[in-house]
């Protein structure tokens, strides 16, 4: 699979990304909808994977410090709001684990002394700290284990799934889910297929033309949490 400079399929699936990731956040507007727990889990892996194909391009080493630098930019600029809306947050906005993923990643992808060197410096932090990030380490891994299948059968989108449970607390989710909660179980299969369908969508919707999304879209993360938290105080 080739991903062309201006791809149609990886603009939607950032869009379907930030979608996942609205509706999620939408749970604590102060509606009752423990229900979009499960379409919210579709966003973290989605956003490793736009990372993996960025990475998979043969254009990926002249942008990789400039896409470091926007990542590690706006984990400044947005964890304000991130804890302005989300209340007594137990770890840093996502931010800085895509960073993190990202050094991972490409220190295993290059095999220059300083990409390993960061990758494996990410990797201890990781290893170190997993309490402080959003995902975890296992979510530091993922944009790796979606580099690693990125080209190969679809099946192989299993292991990048198995990760992906492991960020998303899946001991949490298993005991839910023998009570009979719906919302675990469904949450477990998306965790699971989630790295699966945006793959298909990767390699079968390049024809789709949607608005293309470039790097003001960084500004959207922190924006949405001002937004939401407006709704909220206007709601209260």
């Amino acid at each position: 699979m080739h991903v062309t400079k201006r791809d149609g399929a990886l603009d939607l699936l950032k869009w379907l990304a930030l979608l996942s990731m609205l509706l999620d956040h939408l749970r604590y507007v102060g509606i009752s909808a423990d229900w979009l727990y499960v379409p919210g889990r579709m966003a973290f892996p989605w956003f490793c994977l736009a990372m993996a194909a960025n990475l998979a391009r043969a254009s990926a080493q002249k942008t990789e410090w400039r896409y470091l630098g926007w990542l590690l930019l706006f984990s400044v600029v947005s964890e304000i709001p991130y804890r302005l809306y989300i209340l007594d947050p137990d770890t840093l906005n996502v931010m800085p684990t895509l960073a993190l993923g990202l050094l991972v990643a490409r220190g295993w992808q290059d095999p220059s002394i300083m990409s390993r060197l960061l990758g494996v410096a990410a990797l201890v932090l990781a290893a170190v700290f997993p309490e402080r990030l959003m995902f975890g380490f296992f979510g530091v891994l993922l944009p790796l284990a979606l580099l690693m299948v990125f080209r190969r059968p679809w099946y192989f989108s299993l292991l990048p799934g198995l990760f992906c449970l492991a960020a998303n607390q899946w001991q949490v989710l298993y005991d839910s889910a023998r009570f009979g909660s719906s919302v675990a179980i469904f949450g477990i299969a998306i965790c699971l297929f989630a790295p699966m369908l945006g793959l298909f969508l990767l390699r079968h919707g390049r024809h789709l033309q949607p608005p293309p999304m470039r790097r003001w879209a960084y500004a959207l993360y922190p924006a949405h949490f001002l937004l939401l938290l407006l709704i909220r105080q206007v709601a209260a």
